[in-house]
């Protein structure tokens, strides 16, 4: 394995590449660190420590994680990628039921530079709204430092606009580095950002885990034994394992090439497999349900704050991540429900059995044409169900070990959700992008055997 690596930087267009990957990377991190001269950090982390538990905490620490940002800190790149991943949403939705994006789509890469084109008008007209909103909250907040206030303790326009192109300005760039580093660099710019995030909170949430722990036989006086640490390495790496397996785990639909004769000589006829996925949807469903299920904590959580009634209390308490039964129930069956949605929006079936038939390629036993379009259907609709049925799972497990073992929810966080499944999904294809540059020189990849 290390003479692999050694292999890796010996090639000079690759190692260029990874240099250049990594040193834009470190960029996004300085500017993450760059605050707001507005805001008052101190007293913002305070408001947001005090709303951690709640609907608005779990809000932001969800958002923070699929976009590359960190809301209970305002900073340069405060929204992170956010708006432009809302805006390749919209777009890829939209194309599924207005015809002229979906015939840009048809027209090859013409059609995808057009669209990509709209994406990041889209994005910045998201940024602007975004930002305002995010400003006037914190505005309304009293976070806003002294010195940024006039005679009536009201920011000026003047301010407020500059706090929006900052914030605006500062996403429009994540969005660039993401696309330098597809163009020049190695990996998916955007998703490798999201990850970039996602990992630089495992330190805190060592450093976390250790304060907990007695290092010691035994948890007592609510500290976390050394038994304890090692069945959390134990199960980190179970279900790491687990994640991996079905991540890249195929239901592989043989298929036929029809022979044809061109001068003398006799093409096709090779018996070939067409690869379904069976986590086709990928971590959608789990943005789409999280999300959806922490607007009502936030709507409840504020409503019992503000009313006398205890029936708020009831609903928010049912709707806390966590120990609450009602919410990990509504959590799976959403998951499903976005988890067919999502694939109907990206798997078309009757497309594919029409590209197989142009191609000259059919499934034996099925017929070219709505019979096979028929069938990939039924394959996909079984697959995933097993596909949801894991995406459940690894949902879940945060809450159970958080529950079961007493630590904090970001560090159980690791062990699945969105987090994870982002981390192993872009660190699989970095490394496939890595083993196409070196067997292209003849070299073995990561992945295969010595």
């Amino acid at each position: 394995m290390w003479e692999k690596f050694r292999v890796i930087f010996t090639i000079p267009e690759l190692r260029q590449k990874i240099f250049l990957t990594l040193v834009l990377l470190a960029v996004y991190r300085v500017g993450w660190q760059i605050p707001l001269p507005i805001i008052d950090q101190e007293a913002m982390r305070k408001a947001f420590q005090a709303q951690e538990a709640g609907g608005l905490g779990q809000l932001v620490s969800q958002v923070a994680i699929f976009s590359a940002s960190q809301l209970s800190q305002a900073t340069i790149f405060g929204l992170g990628i956010m708006p432009y991943i809302s805006a390749s949403i919209i777009f890829q939705l939209l194309a599924t039921v207005w015809k002229p994006l979906e015939q840009l789509q048809k027209e090859g890469e013409t059609g995808r530079k057009k669209i990509n084109e709209y994406t990041r008008y889209a994005t910045v007209v998201l940024c602007l709204f975004q930002s305002w909103f995010y400003v006037s909250v914190l505005i309304q907040q009293g976070l806003v430092r002294e010195e940024f206030l006039d005679a009536n303790r009201h920011l000026g326009l003047g301010w407020a606009l500059v706090t929006v192109l900052t914030m605006t300005t500062g996403t429009t760039f994540l969005m660039w580095l993401g696309e330098q580093i597809d163009e020049y660099g190695i990996g998916n710019g955007i998703s490798l950002l999201i990850m970039a995030g996602i990992l630089a909170r495992m330190p805190s949430a060592g450093w976390e885990l250790l304060q907990q722990s007695s290092l010691e036989l035994g948890s007592s006086g609510g500290r976390l034994g050394v038994e304890t640490l090692i069945l959390l390495a134990f199960l980190f790496v179970g279900v790491v394992v687990g994640v991996v397996f079905i991540t890249q785990g195929q239901r592989r639909i043989p298929t036929q090439s029809a022979k044809h004769v061109r001068g003398r000589r006799v093409y096709g006829g090779s018996r070939q497999y067409l690869p379904l996925r069976v986590n086709q949807a990928g971590v959608m469903p789990i943005i789409f349900a999280s999300s959806l299920l922490l607007f009502p904590s936030v709507l409840f959580s504020y409503m019992a704050r503000h009313s006398e009634s205890t029936w708020w209390n009831t609903l928010a308490n049912s709707f806390h991540r966590g120990d609450s039964f009602t919410y990990n129930l509504l959590y799976v069956a959403l998951i499903y429900f976005f988890c067919y949605f999502w694939t109907a929006v990206t798997f078309n079936p009757k497309d594919m059995a029409e590209k197989l038939k142009d191609f000259g390629t059919f499934i034996p036993g099925y017929r070219p044409g709505r019979r096979t379009a028929d069938y990939l259907e039924k394959v996909m609709v079984r697959i995933t169900y097993v596909g949801a049925g894991f995406l459940a799972v690894v949902a879940v497990i945060p809450t159970v070990i958080s529950a079961w073992t007493n630590v904090p929810y970001n560090v159980s966080s690791f062990y699945g959700g969105t987090g994870l499944l982002i981390a192993v999904s872009v660190a699989f294809d970095l490394v496939q992008k890595i083993d196409s540059h070196l067997v292209m020189r003849n070299y073995k990849g990561l992945l295969e055997r010595t």
